[in-house]
This record gives structure tokens, sequence and C-alpha cells, in this order.
């Protein structure tokens, strides 16, 4: 849920929160109130002792306000809409039974999420399969429920429509369509029937025991423009499918609804300043040995784009999506293209969703100083516990300071469990005015959006990370997620 203004008793505490750890830069983190009222007492502490580190702590109430928001944009402009969650982005089933409260679909990559959906009570129309990988035995979950699947090349129509005749069923499908024409050049994708080599796909399609429902597409980053070319194509892919006797009555336009996971825009900026001119050797390093985040050094000057997410950007889920409906194509908006066309607009969003929705909290275990003098504060996690596909996580960590003994002000970096050199929580370098003992908690915040589960191993035969969900009300309980408890999922 994307913060409000503080006020100045928040203020207040949040800097007290921050004292005991901050980056180099700083890269102060939003902060929901059902996160900040664990951060005073022994809570934390003993959740840890009993649950084990690291600890995954989740609210999935945030979800409804976040899927309020996007709704509430496609409403005010007569927008026929339905989002669906996507469960790769956490796999807590207390997400699935929020989003059933909340009225959302469930976006599903696996049998396993499909599976688990069922059982939980989803209507399969509430379904759709976007799994990069079907196997047989996914497919025919899907065909047995009458489950929508985003097909994705001509092999899985080849087995979906094999396995149909042979059960005489009918498959429904969404066609996923890629390689979009923008702004002069071809949009690179490895998903999907491209738009213009394979439109005679739909000629194959009439005489196939398949229903195509809809239209669905994907793209990778934050675009709002070549999100409104997608769905330009896409209702072009509209009106071929009606002329060949179908009856598509969806466009899904995937997920990637951005989110910021910063208060202050300039610290972001400050931080990649600075960042470049820690590369170009104008100031000592910021990151461990001056790691480049995807940046390359060329003679005097600093290229490449960062591999990171944007922690902070701005529009943001609601407004960025309003910026697509109201962008006009020949003189009509695309809201009103997309109810000319009487289809309805779907979306899969996990990020955004989850946004505001979890924390991740670490103890710590020893502090040590490497070969070249760094000091290093191992934490019982590893890496995987709180990492995407990108380089870092750059969101300042909270530091709860319930260690005994004694300890000076330092500054250093977090590492993990496993035994390899680039096992580092957060590649930045950490200030701990206060210093750091051995037993404190770090607190990783608004993890819950891939971070906790995409990556996650258990290398080295280490325990997964337990999830807990954080109840609402006074009484403050807490319960295990029916993902951690098998027998009762």
């Amino acid at each position: 849920m994307q913060a409000t203004e503080p006020t100045s008793k928040s203020n207040l505490k949040s800097s007290i929160w921050r004292q005991h750890c901050r980056g180099v830069l700083p890269l102060e983190a939003r902060l929901e109130p059902w996160m900040t009222d664990l951060f005073d007492g022994q809570t934390l502490a003993d959740l840890v002792a009993q649950h084990g580190s690291p600890l995954n702590l989740i609210s999935p109430t945030s979800m409804r306000a976040n899927l309020d928001e996007v709704t509430q944009v496609a409403e005010d402009r007569g927008v026929d809409f339905q989002a669906f969650f996507a469960r790769k982005s956490n796999k807590c089933l207390a997400f699935v039974d929020e989003a059933i409260r909340c009225d959302a679909g469930l976006d599903t990559a696996s049998e396993n999420e499909i599976q688990q959906c069922l059982d939980r009570g989803v209507t399969p129309d509430r379904i759709i399969c976007t799994a990069a990988v079907k196997q047989e035995a996914l497919l025919r979950l899907c065909l047995n429920h009458s489950i929508c699947i985003a097909i994705d090349n001509q092999d899985e129509l080849d087995v979906i429509a094999s396995l149909a005749q042979q059960t005489g069923l009918t498959a429904v499908l969404a066609l996923r369509i890629g390689g979009f024409h923008h702004r002069g050049s071809k949009l690179p994708t490895r998903f999907g029937f491209d738009v213009d080599r394979d439109l005679e796909l739909l000629d194959e399609l009439v005489d196939l025991p398949v229903r195509v429902a809809g239209i669905h597409f994907h793209l990778d980053g934050y675009d709002a423009s070549q999100r409104v070319t997608g769905l330009a194509e896409a209702l072009g892919w509209i009106e071929h499918l009606r002329d060949q006797g179908h009856a598509p009555t969806f466009i899904d336009m995937g997920g990637g609804f951005p989110i910021s996971y910063l208060d202050h825009e300039h610290q972001w900026n400050d931080f990649w300043r600075e960042h470049e001119s820690s590369l170009l050797g104008q100031r000592s390093p910021i990151t461990y040995r001056n790691h480049p985040l995807g940046r390359q050094v060329l003679a005097d000057s600093v290229t490449g784009k960062p591999n990171v997410y944007p922690y902070f950007q701005s529009p943001t889920r609601a407004a960025w999506l309003a910026s697509i409906l109201d962008t006009e194509i020949n003189g009509c908006s695309v809201a009103k293209r997309i109810n000319d066309a009487k289809v309805q607009l779907r979306c899969e969003p996990g990020r955004s969703l989850m946004d505001g929705c979890g924390m991740t909290v670490a103890r710590v275990e020893y502090r040590k100083q490497n070969s070249d003098g760094d000091w290093l504060i191992g934490l019982s996690m590893n890496r995987t516990q709180c990492r995407t596909t990108t380089d870092d996580f750059l969101v300042d960590p909270i530091v709860l300071p319930i260690g005994e003994g004694e300890s000076s002000p330092m500054t250093g970096y977090l590492v993990g469990a496993y035994c390899t050199e680039s096992e580092l929580l957060s590649l930045r370098q950490m200030e701990f005015p206060t210093g750091v003992r051995r037993g404190d908690l770090v607190v990783f915040p608004n993890t819950a959006g891939y971070l906790m589960h995409f990556l996650e191993s258990r290398s080295h035969q280490f325990p997964l990370a337990k999830n807990l969900v954080v109840a609402d009300g006074p009484e403050g309980t807490f319960e295990l997620d029916r993902i951690d408890m098998p027998s009762l999922s």
C-alpha cells in the first residue's frame, strides 16, 4: 500500500528505528504500520526464537487496498476489469485466501499452484495457467477443470489438441502474443506467438477442439507506452479471431505494475550519482569491492543500465494504469477502444499486490573483519531468501538492538550462510552508528513480492524460512501459513 505523508510523531518513531542501521548512502524503506508495531518490545525476538531465522512475516490484508487502487481506475473509465493475483510472487496460501475475499482471480504457473487454488475453493473460471513450461500432467489438470491456458508455442497447442481429442473435452485457451512493433523497433521477448510470423495460427485453430477465450501478453519492465502498443496489437488480434468465428472475451495485459519501495526520490538519485563517482575512483566505494550493479566503466565514463529493480519510481500502480487507459490512439482513448471491443481487461499483478504485505527478519550470529579490513555481519539466512534475479535489494534494513554485550560504531556489510565469496545479503555498505551485536535482529522491509520465495533455496540442507501470518486486530496473534503445514493445506 502506497504510504501516506508521515506525521511528525511517526517521523520521530521512524528516526528511532532507523538510527541503528543505514546505508552509507541511505535508501530509507517505506514502512507499513503493522510492521512498525512489531519493532518495539520482545515480540519479534520471541517469534524468531520459536520459528527460526530467517522468518517471514506476512499481513495479507494490505492486498485489498492495493487491488482497490487499480480496480477503481478501471471503474472510473467504465472498463470491465478483472485482476488475477500472480501466485508466483509469493507461495503463502494466506494470499490465495485473501485474493478470494477480494474477488480477485489467480494467475498460476505450476500444477501445485493450480491444485492448491482448487483445494481452497477458487472456481476454475477465476484461474489462468501461465506456466512457462507446461508438462502433460499440468495440461490434463487444466483440461479436466476447464481452466484457461495461456498457450505460448506450437508444441503446447499440439499437445493440448491431442489431449482434448483423447478425452472428448474442449480446451479453453488464451493466445499469448509478442514481438510488438513499438516506436520503430520490434520488442524482443522469448514468450508467445509472434504477431507477424504466427498470424496464420488463427486458421489452424478453427478445426481444433479448443475455445479461444482471449488474448494474453506480458512485457518486461514498466514502460507504460509499451503496454499501450501491446493493447493496440491485442485488439487487432481480437478482431482477427472474431473474423474466424471465435468469440474471445478478454485481453490480459500480464503483470509488471510498478511500485516504489523508498520514501525519498532524492536518496535514489543521490545513490546513483555517488555510485558512479565511486566506480570512477572519485570517492570511496559504497558497494562491496566497488560492485558495479550491472554497470560498466569504459574509459572515463560509466555506461550500461543497473541490474536492479527501480526501487524508487513514479508513477506507480493506479496512476500508471490510468496513464495507459487514458492514452489516445487515433483520437480514441485505450479505455474507449477496449469498451468498444466489448472485451474485459485483465491483468496479473504480483509485486504490486504484495506491496506492504511482508517483511523478513534474521538474527545476527557474528561480526568479523575480512582480509581487507571490512566488517562483515553474518546473519542466519542466505541471499536467496531476500533476492530476485537482480543484483541487489537496494533498501535499508532496520536493526533492532536486542543482543547483549558491547559494540562500537562500525561500517560494514551484511553476509549470509552460503559458503561462497559472493554470499552477501546486501552489496551496499552499511553504517551501524550504535554498533551491532550477536543476537540483534535485522529486518528487511517489504519483501513479500518475489523477494521471499522466487529464488528461495535450501542448499547446504538449510531449512526453508517459516512464514508467519500476522492477524488483524488488537490480539496480535500469529500463526504459521498453511504452506508450512502440508497436512492442513
